[in-house]
């Protein structure tokens, strides 16, 4: 049973914009705190923005300023708006629910390349 889903990634410019979505099942979207962490190459998985307990979002530093979090209670998903996209971006994103399990969606490639 897939629960959790990520699509939008692809090959961008450096500089350029690219948003991710993750569908969830509407218990995981209810009752679980969501986020988004990445893997590239070689390293370790690494948290990106994550929604905390009392609707605070945490960002990894490296994305401050750049990355936008968000979600849609609607449509049971969530994005990662990213802008200003850097070559050190490229990594595996993945979608994450938790803390039961935790619940890992798929991933999403995303390269940043000229």
């Amino acid at each position: 049973q897939v629960q959790l889903v990520e699509s939008g990634g692809g090959l961008v410019q450096p500089g350029g914009s690219l948003r991710l979505s993750c569908v969830a099942s509407g218990s995981i979207f209810r009752s679980y705190l969501m986020g988004w962490y990445r893997q590239a190459p070689g390293n370790q998985r690494e948290l990106v923005a994550t929604f905390n307990n009392g609707g605070t979002i945490n960002y990894a530093d490296s994305v401050k300023g750049r990355f936008t979090i968000s979600r849609d209670s609607a449509k049971n998903t969530m994005y990662l708006h990213m802008n200003s996209l850097k070559p050190e971006d490229t990594a595996v994103y993945y979608c994450y629910a938790g803390p039961w399990g935790p619940i890992w969606g798929q991933g999403t490639q995303v390269t940043v390349s000229s």
